[in-house]
């Protein structure tokens, strides 16, 4: 069940990365395509972007799913800032198009005191003037779910159906679930009651389809706090009932799972890759 992997670098080159997810065993890798906390990254060059489409294909990774930036909100008020995101976002699905990535993972937006519904608006408006601007791009663009901390939208499953309501092309929307993020948002994911209820409920309001990718993280914060703060497996609020949950629900077959949780080093996430894969048809966790 899923293609289990974590979050790699991707330092000294995009085409590094798939070796890095080789390197601990990963079936699925994520990256940033460039650097995260400028608005002017250097780009890989065409060498990066075959050199790495040409990784992918001896490398043991089957599938790379980027991360925008951090500093895009697709939902600002502010004129000059949505224009620099929007701008920031139309890079993130060139170089995801130019590296043959599928999916182009964003957190949809911060409203900064100005109410969530004319901000999921905005992020819709975002979305279509991107896609319109690219119109022969073939990334998907998955909006992941959070934990609702400070005026970050998203942290429903009405939001994301929302966004997804308003844009013009909704073929191209998918969603990425992040298990510390919903738990912190109020999803209940510690037993495999509380965690049938919950994807029930996205079903019910946005539609298991939907799910393209999980973000696969522990909680250093309680259920409902709305804090954005991950952890490792197994140290975290969250139970190991969770992940047994996550690698056994038949209902997400074969799609990226991937590990964002806090490591000194990447080597670490060979360790957290083997808990998951040793719950796969295991008994449930007591």
């Amino acid at each position: 069940m899923g293609l289990f992997g974590a979050h790699v670098s991707a330092a000294g080159g995009v085409e590094n990365a798939p070796a890095r997810g080789s390197a601990i065993n990963a079936d699925a890798i994520q990256i940033f395509s460039a650097n995260q906390n400028q608005w002017t990254p250097k780009q890989p060059t065409d060498d990066n972007t075959t050199a790495f489409r040409k990784n992918m294909e001896t490398e043991r990774p089957i599938i790379c799913i980027t991360h925008d930036s951090y500093l895009i909100n697709l939902g600002s008020p502010d004129a000059e800032k949505l224009g620099k995101s929007r701008n920031g976002f139309l890079e993130e699905i060139d170089r995801c198009d130019a590296c043959e990535i599928p999916y182009l993972i964003f957190h949809p937006g911060s409203h900064l005191k100005t109410g969530e519904d004319k901000c999921l608006t905005r992020i819709a408006e975002s979305i279509d003037y991107c896609l319109h601007e690219r119109p022969n791009s073939k990334v998907n663009l998955l909006i992941e779910n959070t934990a609702g901390q400070g005026s970050n939208v998203g942290y429903r499953f009405e939001h994301l159906r929302a966004i997804i309501d308003q844009v013009q092309k909704p073929e191209r929307m998918g969603v990425c679930i992040d298990t510390q993020h919903s738990f912190a948002a109020g999803y209940d994911l510690r037993t495999e009651k509380s965690w049938n209820d919950t994807f029930n409920e996205f079903d019910k309001i946005v539609g298991l389809e939907r799910i393209k990718a999980f973000h696969v993280n522990d909680s250093k914060r309680d259920l409902g706090t709305r804090v954005d703060r991950h952890e490792k497996l197994g140290k975290g609020y969250l139970t190991m009932e969770t992940f047994w949950c996550l690698v056994n629900d038949e209902r997400f077959g074969e799609i990226p799972m991937v590990l964002e949780t806090p490591v000194d080093d990447e080597s670490e996430y060979a360790d957290e890759l083997k808990i998951l894969r040793s719950l796969i048809g295991a008994p449930k966790p007591k």
